[in-house]
C-alpha cells in the first residue's frame, strides 16, 4: 500500500504544505491545485480547520493525495485518518507515534535530521522520511553525506524549499518529493487569490515535468 503511495508522491514531486485557518477557502484552494496540476495536499494540523479541510478535499475532490502534517499526537493522527487522510508526516522523530501509526496501518513519514533518527526510523522498517527542516539543516549536501550509509532511505526534504532551489532537490535520486508551501502562502489564501495560486501550482508541475521527464 505504501508502496502505491510513495510511486505518487514521486510523481506529483512537489507536495504543497498547507496550513488552512478557515475551512471555507478548502474547496476553492483543492480547485487551484488541482487545476494547476499538483493533486497533492499536506494539510497541517496547526489550526482547528485542519480535520474540515480534509473532509472537504477527500470529498470533493477524490482523485487528490490528501494527507496530514505537523502530526505530534496518536489522537492527531487518529482524527486526521477519520477525516479521510491516505497520509500521516510529522516534523520530528517521535517512536511512540510512528509505532502508533503502524500498528493502525497509517502511512506515516516521521521528520529526521539527524543520522541517530534515521536509524531509529529504519530500525522501525522505515525507507521513506522526512528531512525537515531542510535548509537549515544542511540541505541538499548533508542528504548526500548520508545516502551513502543510509543507502536504503529515501527522503521528502521540507523547509526553505522554494522555486528557486526545487530543481535540484529533485534531480537527486534519493529524493521521493519535495514539501512546500511557496505555492500555497496563507496570504494568498486570505486574499482569495486562487488565480495566483493555480498559477504557482502549473509552475512547480512544469518544474517536476521539466526535472523528471
Amino acid at each position: 500500500m505504501f508502496n502505491e503511495l510513495q510511486a505518487k508522491f514521486e510523481e506529483i514531486g512537489i507536495i504543497p504544505v498547507i496550513v488552512l485557518e478557515d475551512a471555507k477557502h478548502a474547496h476553492a484552494l483543492g480547485q487551484a491545485l488541482m487545476d494547476g496540476g499538483l493533486p497533492a495536499a499536506e494539510i497541517t494540523f496547526r489550526t482547528e480547520a485542519a480535520e474540515e479541510v480534509i473532509r472537504i478535499l477527500t470529498h470533493d475532490f477524490p482523485d487528490m493525495l490528501v494527507g496530514a502534517g505537523t502530526v505530534l499526537t496518536c489522537e492527531q493522527a487518529d482524527r486526521a485518518v477519520a477525516a479521510g487522510a491516505k497520509f500521516i508526516v510529522a516534523p520530528g522523530f517521535n517512536p511512540t507515534v510512528v509505532k502508533h501509526c503502524m500498528e493502525k496501518g497509517y502511512p506515516v513519514t516521521p521528520g529526521v535530521q539527524t543520522p541517530g533518527e534515521m536509524e531509529q526510523a529504519m530500525e522501525l522498517g522505515i525507507d521513506f522520511v522526512k528531512f525537515f527542516p531542510a535548509e537549515p539543516a544542511g540541505g541538499l549536501p548533508m542528504i548526500k553525506a548520508v545516502a551513502a550509509p543510509y543507502a536504503k532511505l529515501r527522503f521528502m526534504p521540507t523547509g526553505g524549499i522554494n522555486k528557486n532551489n526545487v530543481k535540484e532537490y529533485l534531480a537527486y535520486n534519493k529524493i521521493v518529493a519535495c514539501g512546500g508551501t511557496w505555492m500555497v502562502k496563507s496570504d494568498l489564501i486570505e486574499a482569495g487569490k486562487f488565480d495566483e495560486i493555480e498559477a504557482l501550482a502549473q509552475e512547480a508541475s512544469d518544474i517536476v515535468k521539466e526535472v523528471r521527464a
